[in-house]
């Protein structure tokens, strides 16, 4: 999978946080995360989250996309966090390259069973999701507030490690360090 000319998918850092939170506001108006919240993912050594943004000279880079795991180190369980899109670069696929970038890092991880909760209204989400493999477990009622709407909570099992990975590439950044594995 691969991006549209002008953007480019790199590791998230604590100075991305104002242009995520940006994107996080406008994508989730009802039940956005707090810069606090947001800032403790950026900063915890479970996570691993990435942004995709624009790379056109002379403007500077727009956030447009961005998406979070978190696993404990060791533990063969992960759990999505977050994965939002501008409303202006949606259908052009940049969900599903953060989706599979997070399943990537997973799989590096040794994650062997990966779980994630979407509102149950976004059938766009879900839709993208089932075709990872994912499939819907359970519901848990009114879990988004203040909007009161239902989550799906959604599991998928990940091959093991001798499995093909879907990108063929290392880390990101590793690839431009010539440390692929």
């Amino acid at each position: 999978m691969t991006l549209p000319d002008g953007l480019r998918l790199r590791r998230a850092h604590p100075q991305d946080l104002d242009d995520i939170m940006w994107l996080e506001h406008v994508s989730f108006p009802t039940d956005a995360w707090s810069a606090s919240q947001m800032s403790g993912e950026l900063y915890s050594p479970h996570g691993y989250y990435i942004v995709i943004e624009t790379v056109d000279e002379p403007a500077a880079p727009l956030v447009v996309g961005y998406a979070g795991l978190s696993s404990l180190t060791g533990n063969p369980v992960a759990d999505v966090q977050t994965i939002a899109v501008a409303a202006d670069q949606r259908g052009k696929g940049l969900g599903r390259v953060l989706f599979t970038e997070l399943l990537d890092e997973a799989r590096r991880r040794g994650v062997r069973e990966v779980f994630l909760e979407v509102r149950a209204d976004n059938p766009v989400a879900q839709s993208m999701y089932t075709a990872f493999g994912f499939e819907h477990i359970a519901t848990r009622p009114r879990y988004y507030q203040p909007d009161g709407v239902d989550a799906w909570v959604m599991r998928a099992e990940l091959p093991g490690p001798d499995a093909e990975r879907s990108s063929g590439v290392g880390p990101i950044g590793q690839e431009a360090l010539g440390e692929r594995d």
